[in-house]
């Protein structure tokens, strides 16, 4: 007789530096759990420890956006299904307990009963790209910004001979003006301290203009490479484009409806019917990030697109909100957008090596 191996679950509780692991039969009874170093070595170890209970159908994984990424990565490549779960519930956690081990079998359970059911973002190709760059750019843009508003505020209680210098530029201006600032030398004084301070909170907020001009420069390219249909688009440009390309991934064909990605990207409308009132809501779930991207197309159209502004005055007509008509207009553009992806070859794989 030919002997086959028995069919397991897996399920894995991520952490930074450890991942534990845990295996259930079909049954949903528990066989094994244990501890595995969160390194290429230890994936495969943690690989190699499940095959050695069974044949694994799937495997659900906490945290695939972060501690359990490459993981993710690792056990796709080899062949199995991965289910990204969300962790137990405070009602859970208060009734179970929580530890490593319990984590990881409710990771199995929830996959082997059908409750998780999310395909986790592939995190290997362009789009993975355009996220991590995205990163830099934001978090330069945030402190470009921090600095002009820094210097301002200084400026708010300079010396009056400094501040009626620097008094009604525009920002260029008062940002090349400070830069060129020279102080005498002895900071003890407020007038020197002063122009000191201005003089480096100015050229760091060029040096911050020129980082994120480099990181435009970069991703440009990139987003043109991911999602040439998505950027033809009426209002989407590239800081829009980036963030639904990474709120969808490098796989967005694992959203399987634009009813899902409307979702995902909290647009979907919410039923609020009570007794003879029947309408619904704006959804204030799904990713915001993605969310507020749809917001900002939609506002580009309402003042630029002649179609969307027919429709705008069309539904006030009929006696619709401000807020109402944005909701209807993001679901649309959702639609368009849904379509925009999956028709994108996105999947396309960088180079890696082990």
């Amino acid at each position: 007789m030919t002997h086959h191996s028995p069919e397991i679950t897996g399920g894995v509780d991520t952490h930074g530096l450890t991942h534990h692991a845990a295996v259930i039969d079909p049954l949903g009874r528990h066989l094994a759990d244990r501890e595995f170093p969160a390194t290429i070595a230890g994936y495969r170890a943690l690989l190699d420890w499940m095959r050695s209970h069974g044949t694994p159908t799937a495997v659900g994984v906490e945290g695939t956006g972060a501690y359990g990424a490459e993981l993710a990565r690792v056990l796709t490549a080899a062949g199995i299904t991965v289910v990204d779960v969300d962790r137990p519930d405070r009602k859970t956690r208060r009734m179970k307990g929580k530890s490593d081990p319990i984590d990881a079998y409710a990771a199995a359970t929830a996959v082997a009963s059908g409750r998780a059911t999310g395909i986790p973002k592939s995190r290997d190709g362009v789009v993975e790209a355009v996220r991590v760059l995205r990163i830099a750019r934001r978090s330069a843009v945030k402190a470009r910004t921090q600095a002009m508003n820094q210097l301002r505020g200084v400026l708010v209680s300079a010396p009056a001979l400094l501040r009626e210098q620097l008094a009604g530029l525009d920002r260029s201006v008062l940002i090349g003006t400070a830069a060129r600032l020279r102080s005498a030398g002895d900071l003890s004084t407020p007038l020197a301290a002063t122009k000191a301070a201005l003089r480096r909170l100015a050229r760091r907020y060029q040096a911050l203009d020129e980082e994120i001009a480099e990181l435009d420069t970069e991703i440009a390219p990139l987003l043109r490479q991911a999602a040439p249909e998505l950027l033809a688009l009426f209002g989407v440009g590239p800081e829009t484009a980036g963030q639904l390309l990474a709120s969808a991934g490098d796989n967005p064909e694992r959203m399987r409806s634009e009813a899902a990605f409307a979702h995902l990207a909290g647009v979907a409308p919410i039923p609020a019917s009570s007794g003879r009132t029947h309408r619904h809501r704006l959804n204030r779930g799904g990713d915001r990030a993605a969310n507020n991207a749809l917001h900002t197309i939609v506002l580009v159209r309402m003042r630029y697109d002649e179609r969307t502004r027919a429709y705008v005055e069309r539904r006030t007509k009929e006696g619709l909100s401000k807020k109402d008509i944005m909701r209807c207009l993001k679901r649309f553009v959702a639609r368009e957008i849904y379509r925009a992806l999956t028709r994108t070859p996105t999947t396309q794989r960088i180079n890696q090596t082990d």
